[in-house]
């Protein structure tokens, strides 16, 4: 099956079990979508909203985030991984949107990626989930899927979000890329995973080829 073919079945499966995925961050609007995103690097998304609500109460916006001392940030969000090192950026994140970007957060890939603690990850979330711009972002547990069921042999995120583009089509993007994390935490495990009574794998994983016989 060309791998076209594959995804097109795929996306199938995908939307029947998933029609409408929810955005699994809490936010009201961009800014908090992007603390959220940024927070969740190496972290549940249950553990990010558990502690988001009390930041967003004090730092509901980029003037109020870059007021706050760094001590006060990290004590708000310290139960989530790498917490001192995402507070030092939440701080700086808030003031260079204040200083360059007018207190708004951009509608630009770019402009994103160049602010503290935001990788291209984190701004490609932002740009399909609060903007509604087609971007794929690929974390680690999309890698993992892609690679399973035989659509990208990518080394890393970047080349298997380059070979997902390919093969799924543009206004598909935003929704498949809420799916497959879905799908990876409810059908497809990264241990104790069953191919055969699996939705997808059962019949997308590539066949390991057979021995030669002696």
């Amino acid at each position: 099956m060309r791998k076209a073919e594959k995804a097109a079945r795929i996306g199938e499966i995908l939307d029947e079990l998933y029609p409408e995925p929810p955005i699994p961050l809490d936010h009201v609007d961009p800014f908090t979508l992007l603390v959220a995103v940024a927070l969740s690097a190496q972290t549940t998304d249950k553990k990010v909203n558990e502690v988001t609500p009390a930041l967003f109460a004090r730092a509901p916006t980029p003037e109020a985030m870059a007021a706050l001392d760094e001590a006060e940030i990290l004590a708000l969000i310290r139960t989530v991984g790498l917490a001192p090192t995402k507070a030092r950026n939440l701080k700086a994140m808030a003031k260079k949107l204040v200083d360059e970007f007018g207190g708004k957060v951009p509608c630009d890939m770019e402009a994103l990626e160049s602010l503290p603690g935001v990788g291209h990850k984190t701004a490609s979330v932002v740009m399909a989930q609060a903007f509604g711009v087609p971007a794929f972002p690929v974390d680690t547990h999309i890698h993992r899927l892609a690679a399973r069921w035989g659509l990208s042999s990518g080394k890393n995120v970047v080349e298997t979000e380059r070979d997902l583009k390919k093969v799924f089509p543009r206004d598909t993007w935003i929704r498949r890329h809420l799916q497959i994390i879905y799908f990876g935490r409810e059908h497809c495990p990264a241990r104790g995973h069953v191919p055969e009574k699996c939705p997808i794998c059962s019949w997308a994983a590539p066949k390991a080829p057979r021995a030669k016989g002696g």
